[in-house]
Parts: C-alpha cells; structure tokens; sequence
C-alpha cells in the first residue's frame, strides 16, 4: 500500500490586529495684528504709538478654535480640563525714551520689559469666560501685575462679538519706573521748562494697588473656514496712586485707549509629534 501523504502543518496563531485611530491633523493659524495704544503708561489722548503683533495658535482639527481676548498675554493651555484652562503666559512692554516727548523732557527713560508669569481660564456658562493671569517683570520693570478679565461671547452666524469689564493691579516695583517722579527727576522737568514749555514737576513716590479698571469690546467676521478679521476697543481707567502722578494729571491722562484691527489665516497640517 502506498505510504499516507503527511498532513501539511497548521499556520501559527497571530494575534488580532488592533485599530489604531488616525492622528487628527493641526489647525495652524497664524496672523499679524496692528495696534494704537498710548505712547508710554499715562500718556494723553492725544498721544499715540503704533505697534504689530504676530498671531499664532494650534489646535487638533475638530475642536473649535480658542478664544482670544484683546488683552490676553501670549500663552498656551497646558491644562484643559474643558471648564477650567490653565498654561504659562508673556507680555512684552515697550520702552519709554524720555528725550523723544517734551511731556517726559528731565525724566528718567525706562527700558524694554518682560512679564513672564500664568493664566488660568474659567467657563462657568458655554458663553462666559473669566480670565486671571499673573506676571512677573523682568527689565525695565520688575514687579507683579494681576490680571482679572471678564469676557461674554456670542455668536451670530459669521459674526463673534464678545467683551466685558477688566481690572489690573501693580506692586510698587511695577509702576515705580513710569509713575514715580525722584528729586532728580523734578530737577530735571525744571532745567528743561524753557525748552518743553511745561511746568515743572514735584517729586512723587507712586505705590502699588489697583492700577486701573475699564472695559473693552472686539468684533471678530469669518470670511471663509481659512480667513478672518477682527478689530476691538479696549478702555483702561488709571486709578489709586497711578493717577495721582504729576505725570498723569499735569502732563498725561487717566484715560487709556487702545484700538486693534487683525487678520488671520488657518490652514490643515500634519502633526509634528
């Protein structure tokens, strides 16, 4: 009899293929900003500078894009617990150069300064976002400034208005350099009167508390998924010691205005990491 042809052997077990989702791609959004604001803490209204701003943001494509006030420092969320947001946060402070305005002629200049620091977001209702940051100075000022935003957001179609009231707060080391007026200071307003054709200043010691109060306003339209504009009004009230400030009530003004007008593109991206 023929030999039984041997049986062929069985495949080895494998195990079951896992799904592994795919990695939803980024949403970059970049942009620049143009901004007038006072031309140094407690200038007049009369008195404006100019300044641009980079734009720049990143989130997973399907989550809806951040909200950004107008006066919110540069910052990432490291928490989102949805609710409740919390990341570092920067704001950059220009310099004050006393020889270029006769309102500061005999004054000290005050350098360029950082405020490096946090934020932490609150949403108690969908449409209702509370904002407080702290940061620290490093540079032309080195003291804390607190931060307290209340912003309510609506949404008409392509339209996004939000806005709401603001406070901030300065230790004494924050508005020393910009408000404060030493001896030589007042010496120096008085050798340079003839030139400027302001009185002269007394000296003044200025002190920390609320800085200022005030409330702003931003319009935001989206032309397309991949193009949007905004433009906001933002009112700062200076107040407490700040405000008593010869600089302020001789030579400046209490009222602070800042305009902004923005655009921004987004686009689709494959994540880095």
């Amino acid at each position: 009899m023929a030999a039984d042809l041997p049986q062929p052997a069985a495949p080895a077990p494998t195990a079951p293929a896992v799904y592994t989702p795919p990695v939803p791609n980024w949403i970059v959004t970049i942009g620049l900003e143009g901004r007038i604001l006072p031309q140094w803490p407690g200038a007049s209204d009369s008195k404006f500078g100019f300044t641009a701003l980079p734009l720049f943001n990143v989130r997973k494509e399907g989550d809806p894009p951040d909200f950004f006030g107008p006066r919110d420092s540069f910052g990432f969320n490291l928490i989102n617990l949805g609710a409740f947001q919390f990341g570092p946060a920067l704001q950059f402070i220009g310099e004050r150069q006393a020889q270029n305005y006769k309102e500061l002629y005999g004054l000290n200049s005050v350098a360029y300064a950082a405020q490096v620091g946090a934020f932490a977001n609150f949403w108690p209702l969908p449409w209702l976002r509370l904002r407080g940051e702290i940061r620290q100075g490093i540079g032309g000022e080195t003291g804390l400034t607190g931060d307290v935003f209340l912003d309510a957001i609506g949404q008409f179609g392509q339209w996004q208005l939000s806005g709401g009231p603001r406070m901030t707060m300065q230790t004494t080391a924050a508005v020393t350099p910009y408000f404060t007026i030493t001896p030589a200071g007042a010496a120096g307003t008085v050798q340079t009167a003839p030139t400027s054709g302001l009185p002269p200043l007394s000296p003044y010691a200025a002190s920390g508390g609320v800085y200022s109060y005030g409330a702003g306003g931003q319009v935001q339209y989206r032309f397309s998924p991949q193009w949007e504009a905004h433009t906001f009004v933002e009112y700062q009230r200076l107040t407490g010691s700040v405000a008593d400030s010869p600089i302020v009530t001789v030579r400046g003004s209490p009222n602070q205005f800042t305009y902004g007008l923005g655009a921004t593109y987004s686009f689709s991206m494959a994540p880095w990491w």
